[in-house]
């Protein structure tokens, strides 16, 4: 008895002297053998221990395969330590993997959807986020090939899409319902992706995923692709190992490589992955349709800011998950980016935020960004710091997305009668644009913070564009910087504004100077815009200057816009004599203008001047204008002209105003309602059932 004791004591300290001598030679500590061994820590601690159990023969042979040892050698030396009969077979192993309840989606290569959320607390690291999860088209085909694996069938399926269209979220979410069924999954990746697939595909169970997450790292193999294929085919066939189920992601250009046929008398390097994925692919588009939208606008209604977020970045071209995929990692690239590109960043998000278009030119970024930078970063610049910067936040992350990328803005298209106007000088050089999710990240954690003067002048210097140059001008004045407000004015205007101009001469105004103010007005009122003339005329009205306010509205008819003045005229009510209004309208009336005197009509009647608006809509169709015989009509019926609501009817139906005369009818069965006025003495076409008018046109 004591002899056969000291034979198996002999056999595990020999087994426990080969495993550290093994551990030695591979230069890894026992968290980092457990951690590639998938073992628990205590574990592969107890199989090297001097006085602890002897390991079990799965414990063994994963070890052993680790450490690069002779397995059977292992094995035959546990045998005997733990008194077991060498006949018997070793216990049956559990394949690779684990659990599916027990991975992280994280762990499985599943991109946060949002920025980590800190936890107060040391030690700790903050959890990675995942938005509520929008079902799409291909969402039904994985649910189909789970259902089959549940089935007892093995099956595979590989989604083919570009980068953070949602392919990986889309596997990790079609395999939960076979957590419950006690299934688990295996993410080949230690020591390499390849290498741990062709160690242990032969082991892999039933009721096992094998996920082939980014499968060109498998597939692609230059050594060992097509060795995997074959085993991935050979695991799909064998009854034996059924059910499995092998789901795995590639890009469009990989599917394109691995399944295109070789040209004749060429290598076919491909052609068992060829034959793995024939049939076994399945396509996932780039955005999300108007349901998946509609679908992602609901779960965020329900509560989800993670998506209500996206949306309002990608709603218009769809492109949801990447988004979501991009967030995280454009944030850490901005909070952790070198300070000349932290720099560039927050100028862009400034400009972006007050008003600038979506393309900033390379030029204004640089020389705005200077002002950015603490003392002793600018002092670190280098001659190419501009360039090293750019190129930085150049880079892409998830998605495809940049930082801040160079742009081309797409070419202008009128139609050919539009007339002739003259486009804002384009930019020198390269432009670029922000990111959706950092331009919406600036406008909340910047919303306080006013640029400074290396931006001003950055804008005064290089912007081009009248529009981008006025917004900046307004955000400049209200946040007090005067100067500059009226500096960018004065560019705007220079480059064709004449919202510019209007600004230019209500500063004047204010400052007193109405000859300047007056003369900037008129600048806009003859390059055509009369607003300026009516803002000067309206300031000088509030300030009780009535006879400087009559002036500027003649002077704004006399350049031409009578209409213009009339209609704020007649708005404004101007004394009970109405001397200005009179006049305004005789210069309409002798202009012989239709249009004009159509809309004189329409103020007049407003003024409830019926008589007058009578004589003027009669002038226009005496001159042969029958344009508003609707609007005539319908000061007719309500006056109860029923004879001249009779005979108007008749022009429209001869004349073919079949929109009109719909106009027309409403107005009239409305008044046949009411006092008992029956249409069908007049209406050529005939009522309803329900004694409505017929309608032909319809």
């Amino acid at each position: 008895m004591n002899g056969e004791q000291s034979k198996r004591n002999v056999a595990l300290t020999e087994l426990r002297k080969r495993l550290s001598d093994g551990l030695a030679d591979s230069g890894l500590d026992k968290t980092q053998l457990a951690r590639r061994a998938e073992l628990g820590r205590t574990t592969v601690s107890e199989a090297f221990q001097h006085d602890g159990p002897v390991p079990s023969a799965r414990t063994v042979a994963v070890l052993a395969r680790k450490l690069g040892l002779p397995m059977e050698e292992l094995l035959e030396l546990r045998r005997t330590a733990a008194a077991e009969d060498s006949d018997p077979a070793v216990e049956e192993e559990p394949g690779p993997g684990k659990p599916i309840g027990q991975w992280d989606p994280h762990d499985l290569e599943v991109h946060p959807a949002g920025p980590a959320v800190a936890r107060h607390g040391f030690g700790t690291a903050p959890p990675r986020l995942l938005s509520s999860y929008v079902g799409r088209a291909h969402d039904r085909a994985l649910a189909e090939a789970v259902l089959d694996a549940k089935a007892g069938r093995s099956r595979m399926l590989v989604l083919v899409g570009t980068s953070s269209t949602g392919k990986t979220r889309a596997c990790w979410e079609a395999v939960q319902p076979l957590a419950n069924e006690g299934w688990w999954l295996w993410h080949p990746f230690d020591p390499t992706r390849a290498e741990a697939a062709v160690e242990d595909l032969e082991r892999v169970r039933p009721q096992t995923v094998l996920w082939l997450n980014e499968a060109q790292h498998y597939l692609g193999d230059n050594q060992m692709g097509e060795r995997i294929a074959a085993a991935v085919h050979a695991l799909l066939t064998d009854p034996g190992k059924a059910p499995v189920l092998v789901l795995g992601t590639l890009w469009p250009e990989y599917d394109r490589q691995y399944t295109a046929l070789p040209l004749p008398g060429r290598p076919d390097p491909h052609s068992r992955a060829r034959e793995l994925l024939a049939g076994r692919t399945l396509p996932v588009p780039d955005t999300f349709d108007a349901e998946a939208l509609r679908a992602a606008s609901a779960l965020g209604k329900e509560g989800d800011r993670l998506l209500v977020d996206a949306l309002t970045r990608a709603s218009s071209h769809g492109r949801v998950s990447q988004d979501l995929a991009g967030a995280p990692e454009l944030l850490h690239r901005y909070e952790n980016g070198s300070p000349p590109a932290r720099a560039l960043l927050e100028a862009a998000m400034d400009a972006r935020r007050l008003g600038v278009g979506l393309h900033l030119p390379q030029t204004f970024l640089t020389d705005s960004a200077i002002d950015y930078l603490a003392d002793t970063d600018y002092a670190d610049l280098t001659d190419d710091w501009a360039e090293a910067a750019i190129a930085e936040l150049a880079q892409l992350v998830h998605g495809k997305q940049a930082p801040l990328r160079r742009a081309a803005a797409r070419p202008t298209r009128r139609p050919p009668v539009t007339p002739p106007t003259t486009p804002p000088i384009p930019a020198a050089g390269p432009v670029f644009r922000l990111a959706d999710y950092l331009e919406q990240h600036g406008r909340t954690s910047r919303r306080r913070l006013c640029p400074p003067a290396s931006f001003w002048h950055a804008a005064h210097t290089h912007l081009t564009s009248p529009n981008d140059l006025n917004k900046l001008a307004r955000s400049a004045q209200d946040r007090y910087r005067l100067q500059w407000a009226h500096h960018l004015h004065l560019r705007a205007a220079d480059a064709g504004s004449t919202e510019a101009l209007r600004s230019l001469a209500e500063a004047r105004e204010r400052a007193g100077d109405r000859k300047g103010a007056e003369d900037l007005a008129e600048q806009a009122a003859v390059a055509g815009n009369p607003s300026a003339l009516l803002s000067l005329a309206k300031m000088r009205e509030s300030a009780g200057n009535s006879q400087g306010a009559e002036a500027l509205a003649l002077r704004l008819s006399t350049a031409g816009y009578t209409m213009a003045a009339l209609s704020w005229a007649t708005a404004r009510k101007w004394r009970d004599d109405r001397k200005v209004i009179e006049t305004l309208r005789r210069q309409a009336l002798d202009t012989g203008d239709l249009s004009d005197l159509l809309s004189l009509a329409g103020l007049r009647e407003l003024a409830e001047d019926r008589d007058d608006v009578e004589s003027l809509r009669r002038r226009a169709l005496d001159i042969g204008d029958l344009s508003d015989l609707s609007s005539l009509g319908r000061l007719r019926a309500l006056a109860t002209d029923r004879d001249g609501a009779q005979a108007l009817a008749r022009q429209l139906v001869d004349i073919g105003r079949t929109s009109a005369l719909q106009s027309l009818a409403v107005i009239w069965q409305k008044a046949g309602a009411s006092d008992g006025f029956r249409m069908e003495a007049w209406w050529p076409y005939g009522l309803d059932p329900d004694g409505s008018p017929t309608r032909p046109w319809q």
